[in-house]
């Protein structure tokens, strides 16, 4: 049973479900102009091996989409290992469980956006900044039902969502796909943001002038991914298995 609200989002079995997101530049751009998150650009990456070379760098914030043949491979196993994540920590990045179906794409961005340079993308006073400073102090639950009932980021997904290059699907539409976010932070460490895991989970230290795109870079974010997607029929990337985008703030 489900109930249609007014932006499109479907009330489905008691959870409040979205239309996927693309991940592609142009919806996260349009979803960055709605949202007021200012001086970032989104930029396809289309192979990994070598590293890309040919854009703007550094490029500290990564959003990731794998089939989910993939993603389970690469992280059903992980995940029954680790502990939940129940209370804050200052030197963690703003980690939020999704509780909204089919807005892991969004999830991605929030993890990006709202942790990269700290946040300093986000325009002064704006909807997403206040939300941020709501957020910090919060723990992973109330974060959850703060960004749950959010009309304006619901507004906003919504409306990116029609904007995708191919069909768009209903909410009620199984979702075959999983989004994950990558951060660098200031003091190096790489973390991977995921609505979907028990926390954040912290996957190593990067030097100076390493972004994610290094080799380095590379290696401790979708290193598992790009093995698992080796493993699993017709997946490898730049087919229709794996999809990354890279975030460069100007």
């Amino acid at each position: 049973m489900s109930t249609t609200l007014p932006t499109g989002a479907k009330i489905i079995n008691g959870v409040k479900t979205f239309i996927p997101l693309e991940n592609n530049p142009e919806v996260h751009t349009h979803l960055a102009t709605t949202l007021s998150v200012q001086s970032l650009t989104f930029h396809d990456i289309f192979t990994l091996s070598p590293p890309p070379r040919d854009l703007p760098h550094p490029i500290n914030a990564l959003i990731f989409l794998a089939a989910a043949p993939i993603y389970t491979r690469a992280r059903s196993t992980l995940q029954s290992t680790l502990p939940k994540y129940t209370t804050t920590n200052e030197t963690d990045p703003i980690w939020i469980p999704q509780t909204i179906g089919h807005a892991c794409g969004l999830m991605a961005f929030l993890h990006c956006v709202l942790n990269l340079d700290d946040g300093r993308h986000l325009a002064r006073g704006s909807e997403l900044a206040k939300l941020r400073e709501e957020l910090v102090s919060l723990a992973p639950g109330d974060r959850a039902r703060v960004v749950y009932e959010a009309l304006f980021l619901e507004e906003a997904h919504m409306d990116a969502a029609r904007g995708g290059s191919s069909g768009v699907p209903g909410p009620e539409e199984d979702n075959g796909f999983h989004f994950v976010g990558f951060v660098k932070g200031g003091d190096g460490r790489v973390w991977e943001l995921n609505g979907g895991m028990p926390g954040p989970l912290e996957r190593g230290v990067l030097e100076d002038g390493e972004d994610l795109v290094s080799e380095a870079g590379l290696r401790l974010t979708v290193g598992d991914f790009m093995e698992a997607a080796k493993e699993v029929e017709g997946g490898g990337y730049g087919g229709l298995g794996i999809s990354l985008v890279g975030l460069v703030g100007v």
